[in-house]
């Protein structure tokens, strides 16, 4: 059961998708998880036009590729989020409008919608992404937060993504939240949180990525046992901490690839997540979907680190076994 190793093309929207497409066979991949920006893959255009969609496979199978799943993580950041200035660089201007918070979330809640609509034209089944926060800065609480707060936080999320997850039910497709800090859920008890918001629809579920469980200090493994049949997506995505006596794990407000950070991504592989764990968990719960490479790496070249870790990637994940490995010992 090897699982295909498609690569996040999130990092890669400067490039056009034929140029990445060609680059991404060459090392090695068998397919792309198109982020929703850049020219990859086009939400407003696929509705408008049937031959979008088509475009896209078209593009892929040139270079023998395919597609598994879609990723809109920076609208869906707006449809909680207090909006500010930094939501302006990351929204599509029809998005954006005018800037009136309340404005961004209703189109960015929209936008949402039409990525469901958008999947199922192109074929794929999950949608990965993020939801935003209206809480996510009250993480430290002082001033004083009381429960009230907090129990706000998941309701506003519940009123804004159950429509959206309608879409998605109609549309035949699943959202899978990034677990992730400035989400709903950023940790195992969050994210138990976020699905009793919702009523555990199955339309919810996560992509996982155990670059931002690890140095918050939450095991990844045990994430995936604790939703086993909640994991719609899985990233390959590495980090390291950097014990500091001057640093913490909130970043310390200095940029990725300060060696002065408490923490900082790395190439998979190159970091400390323990992938046979995680490769044995996905095992456990029957994951068969794709294992995405999203590459950061602040002191690699892009292209040396996607090349090496789909290699990587192909020689840590195996197959569960068919049979215990003590069974030829059992009397007949």
């Amino acid at each position: 059961m090897p699982r295909p190793v498609t690569l996040f093309t999130g990092q890669w929207a400067d490039l056009p998708l034929a140029d990445l497409a060609e680059m991404a066979a060459d090392f090695g991949y068998d397919g792309l998880e198109l982020a929703c920006w850049g020219d990859h893959f086009d939400v407003a255009e696929c509705l408008r036009s049937p031959a979008y969609a088509k475009s896209r496979h078209e593009i892929l199978g040139k270079h023998g590729l395919s597609c598994w799943a879609i990723s809109n993580h920076l609208v869906g950041q707006a449809v909680c989020d207090p909006i500010d200035a930094r939501h302006k660089a990351i929204l599509p201007e029809r998005v954006w409008g005018d800037g009136e918070p309340e404005g961004v979330r209703r189109r960015a809640a929209q936008e949402m919608i039409d990525t469901a609509k958008a999947a199922a034209a192109l074929g794929v089944s999950v949608v990965n992404g993020f939801t935003g926060s209206s809480i996510w800065h009250m993480l430290y609480f002082f001033p004083p937060t009381g429960p009230a707060q907090i129990d706000a936080g998941y309701a506003d999320f519940a009123a804004r993504w159950n429509p959206i997850l309608d879409a998605f039910d109609a549309a035949g497709v699943r959202f899978a939240l990034e677990v992730h800090p400035t989400e709903i859920a950023y940790d195992i008890h969050t994210a138990r949180r976020a699905l009793a918001a919702v009523n555990n629809r199955p339309a919810f579920g996560f992509n996982f990525d155990p670059s931002h469980l690890i140095w918050q200090g939450v095991d990844p493994a045990r994430f995936i046992r604790a939703f086993p049949e909640r994991i719609y997506h899985c990233h390959v995505k590495d980090a390291a901490r950097t014990p500091d006596p001057e640093a913490s794990i909130l970043g310390s407000h200095l940029g990725f690839g300060d060696h002065r950070r408490g923490w900082d991504f790395r190439s998979p592989g190159r970091g400390e997540i323990d992938f046979d764990a995680i490769i044995r968990a996905l095992n456990e719960v029957g994951y068969a979907g794709p294992l995405s490479v999203e590459w950061e790496d602040s002191g690699m070249s892009r292209e040396h680190g996607a090349a090496e870790a789909v290699e990587f990637v192909q020689g840590v994940q195996f197959d569960p076994p068919g049979r215990a490995f003590d069974a030829a010992f059992e009397k007949r």
